[in-house]
């Protein structure tokens, strides 16, 4: 793995009893890049994530996540990367600062470095006048935020996105890829997962899976091209159609 890489996995498997979750997966994610992992409902999308962040061992193959071999050092990894979904852990009994302050303990960050660390979240994502506000009482858009700021606390070199915009106005999707788009160019690599053809789009690159296998990978004209479709929309409803009827074959 080179120094501008932070994802590489080579023959990636995982097998749940007899049935297969991900067979043979190569994949590979650079620094700074916005990445599209896409499929429908079943086809290796979580179990890909879980395995990447060493929540989960690999039946066979390899994988590198942030320099790290996530079977031999999964703790090493999980301090390098962030995660959040639409279904991120905020504590709704508690104010957005304490919320901020819990994620950045849970991180590492203590004392001074945690109150600028904080300082800096509150001022670059807006939630400042809001930071004595119960998480509860947030819209979905201002906890989706707050789920952002709690999950780049630390400064991860990697940031897995599983859904964030799930339920979300168009106008808090629109700013949140504004602030994901920030974090990218700075450096900070984003793999992502969505049902929203219009953020695929957005991604620099696009992995497809169908049935636990990678069934196609490139820019986003480069997909449609590969399908012969006009539109990632219309490459969605097939691969949809497909894994619905059982197909594999690309």
């Amino acid at each position: 793995m080179n120094s501008g890489t932070v994802i590489e996995t080579q023959g990636l498997r995982k097998v749940f009893g007899t049935r297969v979750a991900l067979e043979g997966l190569d994949l590979v994610v650079h620094r700074g890049e916005i990445f599209g992992l896409l499929g429908a409902n079943g086809s290796g999308k979580t179990t890909t994530i879980r395995m990447l962040c060493g929540l989960l061992a690999p039946t066979s193959g390899q994988a590198r996540v942030v320099g790290f071999d996530v079977t031999r050092d999964p703790e090493k990894v999980r301090h390098r990367i962030g995660y959040m979904s639409q279904r991120f852990g905020l504590y709704e009994d508690l104010t957005v600062v304490e919320n901020l302050r819990f994620y950045s303990g849970v991180y590492g960050l203590r004392g001074t470095e945690a109150k600028l660390r904080i300082a800096e979240l509150l001022e670059e994502l807006d939630l400042g006048p809001r930071s004595r506000q119960l998480a509860a009482t947030l819209s979905g858009g201002w906890k989706q935020r707050l789920a952002l700021a709690c999950a780049t606390a630390h400064r991860p070199d990697l940031l897995f996105l599983d859904e964030p915009t799930a339920g979300v106005d168009p106008a808090s999707r629109q700013r949140f890829w504004n602030l994901i788009s920030a974090f990218a160019a700075r450096g900070t690599a984003i793999l992502l997962t969505t049902h929203y053809m219009d953020e695929a789009a957005r991604c620099e690159r696009l992995a497809f899976l169908l049935a636990g296998r990678l069934i196609a990978d490139g820019t986003p004209d480069e997909i449609t091209e590969h399908f012969g479709l006009p539109t990632l929309e219309q490459v969605f409803i097939d691969l949809q159609a497909r894994a619905e009827a059982g197909t594999e074959a690309a």
